[in-house]
């Protein structure tokens, strides 16, 4: 359920909004038609870059907080984690 309502929010509300552009597009005969064509289009592509933004923001989180385990793994035990054992006299 919960992957689902994510791939919503993620893919399916961006998707939506950018048909319904395109719906506008070829539907409407009246002079605005490309207005609302962009200001839905502009509207899908931005839910969409912003997802993507948030989801690089969050893998450099995660990555932040990788190297932080790794650094306390060096200083209790005078290695780095992906070091063999052996190389940690050396240091």
């Amino acid at each position: 359920m919960t992957a689902a309502l994510l791939w919503l929010v993620r893919y399916g509300v961006p998707l939506a909004l950018i048909a319904t552009g395109f719906v506008f597009l070829a539907v409407d005969d009246s002079a605005s038609r490309l207005d609302a064509w962009a200001m839905f289009t502009g509207a899908g592509l931005a839910v969409l870059f912003l997802n993507v933004v948030f989801r690089l923001g969050a893998a450099g989180d995660r990555e932040r907080d990788e190297e932080a385990a790794a650094r306390d793994f060096y200083d209790r035990h005078g290695r780095w984690p992906d070091d063999p054992p052996e190389r940690a006299g050396r240091r």
